[in-house]
């Protein structure tokens, strides 16, 4: 699946606040926003009066890079979503979070979710005991999530702090 490989701080710039995009990065000084608090482009600095339609499309913008998902992806997880009994917004958030790249992420062993969806990519999950390396597969509740073997006695995975060798993961339902 495609993903977007561009300038990630002035997809932060062009929302207005920071989504940690960077990793540490976005804590420093050295942060896009902090640096620049304007959009980018020509017109950046120009008058930025939204209207409702303006807003609902910077908050749907907003939450697709959050979760690294490109536009088809994302109407895809938009239409289960309502389908699906209850509020569409919440379910939607749900489906995004039971991501496996974001599942990777929110336990630690990544310090973005591009950093994540790498890690799953390159293998270095077992899912249930099965090698898995879909970044966009959708976790259940009660799935076990662990770190290869081989993958234990690599450099990266020796510095992290708090490794755990198994981690049985409960997204939301």
């Amino acid at each position: 699946m495609a993903r977007y490989t561009g300038a990630v701080c002035r997809l932060c710039r062009r929302e207005g606040q920071k989504l940690f995009l960077k990793g540490e990065r976005c804590y420093t000084d050295k942060c896009g926003l902090t640096r620049r608090a304007y959009a980018p482009g020509q017109h950046g600095q120009g008058r930025k009066k939204l209207s409702g339609y303006g807003l609902q499309l910077r908050e749907k913008q907003k939450a697709r890079r959050y979760y690294g998902v490109l536009e088809g992806q994302f109407r895809h997880y938009f239409e289960i979503a309502e389908r699906k009994p209850g509020k569409t917004g919440e379910n939607l958030l749900r489906l995004l979070e039971c991501r496996l790249d974001n599942i990777v992420y929110r336990a630690g062993f990544a310090t973005t979710r591009r950093q994540a969806r790498q890690l799953v990519s390159h293998g270095h999950f077992t899912l249930n005991g099965r090698r898995i390396d879909i970044p966009s597969i959708r976790l259940n509740p009660g799935d076990v999530l662990e770190v290869r073997p081989i993958s234990q006695k690599s450099e990266y995975f020796k510095n992290l702090p708090n490794v755990m060798g198994a981690a049985s993961v409960t997204p939301l339902s």
